[in-house]
């Protein structure tokens, strides 16, 4: 296949004129979105150009401790908006996030850098910094889903769950269907798009395959593999959120902490 064609200053100063044509729509129906826009472009260009160069910087570089660092500096953000995004201010919600997403993400990396791709170094940058950072995205958006809805769950049913404690059932019963229910809010929309996928719309990471000049075979097959990648990724980072949360709802008594 013919090789990637490549975007120069121009081209990309081109590209601005989308958001320009975007800008002037919301203008003329008077939405009231364009410093918002304004501003989302000018961020759009200035985050992506810095992390252009970083990771080409990294790239070039190859060097082990400065791929684990990026990873540990994109894992941290990742955990802080992660808790930033669930609404109710839990004592030591961020290392609980933190350590979800890592060790679910972690033992996914390394399950398909071992068993499926192995590449000649583990820690090729080719590989394991975009791998990692649709991981963690994905991570964080399942977290936050299941997170959320266990607390604001909690929140409305106080006396469903002292009830059942009142009647003997421990902490992990009273809360049961409450965590199972979070968890399957916060994997249903992998589960949707396992089932529509290549049906409806072909997804990003296969378009941005097939513009980089990859096979159409090719691009499937790592496609395959992401979305087996998240699945499992999101389910453990799902499991071990709701279950460091339910052990902040409750004091050592075994009673609900409102």
């Amino acid at each position: 296949m013919p090789e990637l064609i490549k975007l120069d200053m121009v081209d990309l100063a081109l590209a601005m004129g989308l958001m320009a044509i975007v800008i002037g729509i919301s203008s003329w129906e008077k939405l009231g979105l364009e410093l918002n826009l304004g501003v989302a472009t000018g961020r759009t260009i200035l985050q992506l150009l810095v992390l252009g160069y970083i990771f080409d910087f990294i790239f070039a570089l190859n060097n082990v401790w400065a791929i684990v660092g990026i990873l540990a500096i994109i894992l941290t953000i990742t955990a802080i908006i992660t808790r930033n995004r669930i609404s109710r201010k839990i004592p030591h919600l961020l290392p609980l996030v933190w350590i979800a997403i890592f060790v679910s993400t972690a033992l996914t990396l390394l399950y398909t850098n071992f068993l499926i791709i192995q590449p000649d170094k583990w820690y090729e940058p080719r590989y394991l910094i975009p791998l990692a950072g649709i991981l963690l995205g994905n991570a964080m958006n399942a977290a936050v889903v299941a997170g959320e809805r266990l607390v604001t769950t909690i929140n409305q049913f106080p006396t469903e769950i002292e009830t059942h404690l009142s009647l003997g059932a421990t902490p992990e019963q009273a809360i049961k269907p409450y965590r199972k229910e979070a968890i399957r809010a916060a994997f249903m929309p992998n589960l949707n798009q396992m089932m529509l996928i290549g049906m409806v719309t072909i997804p990003t990471f296969t378009n941005g395959q097939l513009l980089a000049g990859v096979t159409p075979l090719e691009a499937v097959s790592y496609e395959i593999l992401i979305i087996f990648m998240v699945a499992l990724t999101n389910l453990l980072t799902t499991i071990l959120i709701t279950k460091g949360l339910c052990q902040q709802f409750f004091n050592s008594a075994m009673q609900l902490v409102r």
